[in-house]
């Protein structure tokens, strides 16, 4: 066998390890006044969408926002909407009133901005003034001589009734007068003796007194019962001249009240030119007509008597502004945090009588942000208003139909559901939901009217690319958020780090994070970490220091991992040789913090029929993007040895010491070179670790996460002390992808560490084995002395031996008699 040394053309330099910024471009000038928002920044695909949908004012078009958390969404979609300069249509006022005709269902008025506010003012006076002239004009002439002719035209008519009865009842010794009955009177037919008044019924002790005799007495009770039907008709004539005064004195205020009533609400009618205004003072002005009593002087006759009234009568005349735009400049934008029912759609507020009863009426209707953003915009999250009970069902609705009903939303813990149905409102809010991509996918897939009330998806980048102008712009927006944020001065060491770090955030060369909390984050603990030290500027020393400490805040389940590979626990070999046993490379760890370690990958084999067993599916801790890479080995050996050669051997792969679910195919080249070291027996330098995915054809494809695997199994290196030796050996399409730390960067250069990208499988099994792998002949076998030379001849080896194992064997019948169902 011909050994050789790794190829140098694979083998990267130090500045291949990551992109230098150029400290000049951080010396640039930042205007304070310069509008640099972040979220425009690397946006231009969402920007397009937005505008779009901000200025396509139809039916349908709302905008949903998709992206990473982090990107800025919520905080700058409303400094995105003012650069876009959307077109506003008018804004309105909107105001509930009394339905005098039905109570239970109030009357919307819908004014220009700022004239509702008015309007109630008016109302205020304009009722105001009525109860104080209509008091005024009930005791002042000519009402005062008119209803004295009233009462004196009853008195006369009640008289010419009266005085020929009373004259029969005086001859027969009885008289007319009032009998107390409780707190009330009533008329009755007295007797008259000796000059004195009594009751029919106090008779009997007259006749025992001896005032008066027997007979008298009978002769009395009979003219009392003959008299008694005429006295009641007497007294319906009387009840029914009553009436007619009654009705006669109050024709009599409507009419002395009527001018004054028409001159007031004439006046609001010439003045304000509203849909609907003309019916309700119409109304208005009937009700005062009906209900004069509550004009008053707040009080109203009973018998001879006056009682306060105990209903403030004169609410009904109010005027509740649900929602006043008359401090409203420009599109009304709102965000909405808390999405509730009552809090989107409005509410109706309900009062306690204190004693377990409930009550409301129209004042209590209160408008909710759905109204308050109506013209404008309304912004919301999409999980939150997901989840709120009845909020996406109804919100669906308000948009496909452009309705909104204030309603109350009945909740077993609170009071009883009102039965008031507000007029409903027309609206012309433009929605922006703002979520992640997976609720939009779900939404879209299976909410049928989803994509008719969502026809605008813009789509929030995590990453935007690296260029000059790009750059230049990403600086103005860390030095603005720099600035609001009110931190100390950043040299341009320090800017540049943050742009290092912006880099690693994307694990891309040529990208920036658009992630702009993340950056914002690691300015804010470059300032606190600068403060400690009482330093006035925060240089990149602070800027590391952060990016640091946050890390290891983060990093409790990292440092467990290292004390294992420190005492043993976790076997990974950094020296040597082993057969069918390699180094692999995994990333642990979440969105926001990740790290890198080796994996130990072992692989047995043995004669069989080519079935490689992945022991993580069979123990059921592969995922499918896992088994998916075994069984593209699979097609790899069969593509590149099974053409002439039946793969006559079985196979086991393992990754070791792994006890929790394990996916991705990163780790594709790191079996088929496990593989193929155990097929031929020949050992795999243990000092170096490899990643990488491969295609059934053995062309190596890009990974994931490959700045933490290096950075992991080179400070497993560096615990252990470094030789020279060791070495990761990563995809070439990675290279751009490479942003390390400056002390693996420093280790290369000083060439105590290596790193190499490969392209094919053929220069990962020369790397780690140190053997030629092998070219194709004429004849479709490969060279001898080479790796796949020695994967052909271990293969017909095993199928010579496999041979005599297939051939077939007797086998003695099973008899009917002697045969046993298995259940």
């Amino acid at each position: 066998m011909a050994y050789l040394k790794p190829s140098k053309r694979t083998k990267l330099s130090h500045e291949e390890l990551k992109h230098f910024f150029n400290q000049k471009l951080a010396d640039s000038k930042y205007d304070k006044e310069e509008e640099a928002a972040p979220s425009i920044i690397g946006q231009e695909r969402a920007l397009k969408a937005l505008k779009l949908g901000v200025e396509l004012r139809k039916p349908g078009y709302n905008i949903f926002i998709t992206g990473l958390s982090g990107t800025g969404k919520t905080s700058t979609v409303k400094k995105l909407l003012k650069p876009l300069q959307p077109v506003c249509i008018a804004m309105f006022d909107y105001a509930y009133v009394y339905n005098f005709e039905d109570g239970d269902r109030p009357k919307l008025l819908k004014f220009k901005a700022g004239e509702a506010r008015k309007f109630k003012k008016d109302m205020l006076r304009t009722i105001l003034f009525v109860k104080d002239n209509i008091s005024r004009a009930l005791e002042a002439e000519p009402f005062a001589s008119n209803k004295i002719k009233i009462f004196a035209k009853f008195n006369s008519d009640k008289n010419e009734l009266l005085k020929p009865f009373e004259e029969k009842l005086l001859k027969n010794n009885l008289t007319i007068g009032k009998v107390k009955e409780g707190e009330a009177f009533r008329f009755e037919i007295l007797a008259v003796i000796n000059d004195k008044v009594y009751s029919p019924l106090a008779l009997n002790d007259l006749i025992k007194e001896k005032v008066i005799t027997q007979k008298k007495a009978e002769k009395i009770v009979k003219n009392y019962q003959e008299f008694q039907n005429e006295f009641n008709s007497i007294f319906k004539e009387i009840y029914k001249l009553n009436n007619k005064l009654q009705d006669d004195v109050e024709k009599l205020e409507q009419e002395t009240s009527k001018n004054i009533i028409q001159l007031a609400l004439g006046e609001l009618k010439s003045k304000y030119s509203v849909a609907g205004i003309s019916k309700y003072l119409k109304m208005v002005e009937n009700d005062i007509i009906n209900n004069l009593a509550y004009f008053k002087k707040g009080q109203v006759e009973v018998g001879k008597q006056e009682v306060e009234l105990e209903y403030d009568y004169l609410r009904n005349y109010e005027v509740n502004i649900i929602l006043d735009n008359s401090k409203q400049k420009g599109c009304p934008v709102i965000i909405e945090t808390s999405p509730t029912y009552q809090n989107l759609f409005g509410a109706i507020e309900k009062y306690s009588d204190g004693e377990g009863g409930w009550f409301t009426d129209f004042t209590g209707i209160k408008a909710g942000s759905l109204l308050r953003a109506n013209g404008g915009y309304l912004i919301l999250n999409a999980a939150d208003t997901y989840q709120e009970p009845g909020v996406w069902k109804t919100l669906k609705r308000v948009l496909y139909y452009g309705i909104l009903e204030i309603q109350d939303k009945y909740n077993a813990n609170q009071a009883p559901q009102s039965i008031m149905q507000p007029e409903p409102i027309k609206i012309d809010t433009k929605i922006i939901l703002i979520g992640s991509s997976y609720i939009y996918s779900v939404l879209s897939a299976y909410e049928d009217d989803f994509n008719k009330i969502f026809k605008i998806k813009a789509e929030f980048d995590s990453e935007m690319k690296r260029t000059d102008i790009g750059v230049a712009k990403y600086i103005r927006v860390i030095k603005k958020l720099i600035d609001e944020e009110k931190l100390k001065e950043f040299s341009s060491g320090a800017i540049t780090k943050i742009l290092e770090y912006s880099a690693r955030f994307v694990d891309s060369k040529n990208k920036l994070t658009t992630r702009f909390s993340y950056i914002l984050d690691i300015a804010r603990e470059a300032d606190f970490w600068a403060s400690d030290v009482k330093s006035k500027i925060v240089n990149d020393y602070h800027v590391v220091q952060a990016y640091t400490s946050a890390r290891e805040r983060h990093g409790l389940y990292e440092s467990k991992v290292n004390e294992m590979f420190d005492d043993g626990t976790m076997m990974i070999d950094t020296s040597g040789f082993r057969i069918g046993q390699i180094n692999g490379l995994a990333v642990y760890g979440g969105d926001k913090y990740s790290f890198g370690k080796p994996t130990r990958i072992t692989a047995t084999v043995a004669i069989g029929n080519g079935t490689i067993v992945n022991v993580e599916r069979e123990a059921g801790l592969s995922g499918s993007t896992h088994n998916k890479g075994v069984l593209v080995i699979t097609g790899y050996l069969k593509e590149k040895f099974g053409k002439n050669i039946p793969i006559s051997f079985n196979a086991s792969l393992v990754f070791e010491q792994g006890y929790g679910m394990i996916d991705g195919d990163s780790a594709s080249i790191t079996e088929i070179v496990a593989l193929l070291s155990a097929l031929t027996e020949i050992p795999i330098k243990q000092s170096y670790a490899i990643t990488g995915s491969v295609n059934q054809k053995g062309d190596i494809q890009p990974i994931g996460g490959v700045n933490d695997k290096i950075e992991g199994f080179y400070d497993l290196c560096k615990t252990r002390g470094l030789t020279g030796k060791e070495g990761v050996i990563i995809p070439i399409q990675n290279v751009n992808d490479l942003m390390l730390k400056d002390e693996i960067i420093t280790s290369v250069k000083e060439q105590k560490f290596s790193i190499y990208a490969i392209s094919q499988v053929e220069d990962a099994l020369e790397l780690l084995m140190g053997v030629k792998a092998g070219k194709e002949l004429v004849d479709g076998h490969y060279q001898a002395n080479t790796i796949f030379g020695e994967v052909e001849r271990r293969l017909k080896e095993m199928r010579k031996k496999a041979a005599p194992l297939k051939q077939p064997q007797a086998v003695e019948p099973i008899r009917k008699k002697n045969a046993k169902k298995i259940v």
